[in-house]
């Protein structure tokens, strides 16, 4: 059997802490047979050769920018089949002005809600409010999500805007509260996949930070995921 190839890009907003993020999942990789490599930039998305032999790709690079010939590099490849994951701000808030990017992701992160004004301390923990995942029908029978409850996060909750293309796994609801302008709960996909040519991507919003990516059942659906997405005999 011809061994799989991944390939990990890391990089933009130090504050997801992109290297000890992916260090995370290394193990994981190259345990479920995986031959890894690691970039630090998105250039290689430019590099057709390199993008062929790839089978799936780990994204965590949080804003940062794209070049043309990069992300046409990278759509080329899940058009021909190599997959395309990642979590949070790393997959979802990537490459802000690229709407060709947000067309291949299917979801962009348009913010996340915090806690009461008068309790705001100026840290992060600003916007770490207690959530509830849900999984949605499809997603209790998807090999990404089986077997996984509805769980609890205190953490980031991202809100996001998304097109009807994406197969929701699973959602969060942000409810109404006074200090915000919104006047009726807004449910956000949590976790989608997406076909995109003969390639599948996965997104999962979780995963602000290293504890986050610790919890099991997030740490479950993204790797998961990463198997789910990796390309298919069919798509070779």
């Amino acid at each position: 059997m011809t061994q799989k190839r991944a390939l990990v890009v890391r990089g933009g907003w130090e504050g997801h802490q992109p290297v000890e993020a992916t260090e995370l999942f290394l193990p994981f990789l190259r345990s479920n047979g995986y031959a890894v490599r690691v970039e630090e930039s998105t250039d290689v998305y430019a590099d057709a050769a390199e993008m062929a032999g790839t089978d799936l790709i780990v994204q965590c690079v949080t804003m940062s920018e794209i070049t043309r010939e990069q992300l046409a590099g990278l759509s080329s490849a899940v058009v021909a089949g190599t997959g395309f994951t990642g979590w949070h701000g790393g997959i979802a808030d990537s490459f802000r002005a690229s709407s060709d990017y947000l067309h291949l992701v299917g979801g962009q992160f348009a913010t996340h809600p915090g806690k009461e004004p008068c309790e705001r301390r100026g840290g992060p923990e600003d916007n770490f409010l207690p959530h509830t995942i849900t999984l949605t029908e499809a997603g209790r029978e998807h090999p990404v999500t089986a077997g996984i409850e509805d769980f609890e996060l205190d953490t980031e909750q991202y809100w996001v805007l998304h097109d009807d293309l994406v197969d929701v796994l699973a959602t969060t609801k942000h409810p109404t509260r006074p200090w915000e302008p919104w006047h009726r709960p807004v449910t956000s996909p949590a976790v989608w996949t997406r076909r995109w040519g003969a390639g599948r991507i996965v997104v999962t919003t979780p995963g602000h930070s290293v504890d986050v990516l610790e919890n099991p059942n997030v740490r479950t659906i993204i790797e998961r995921g990463m198997l789910w997405a990796t390309r298919t005999a069919s798509a070779s």
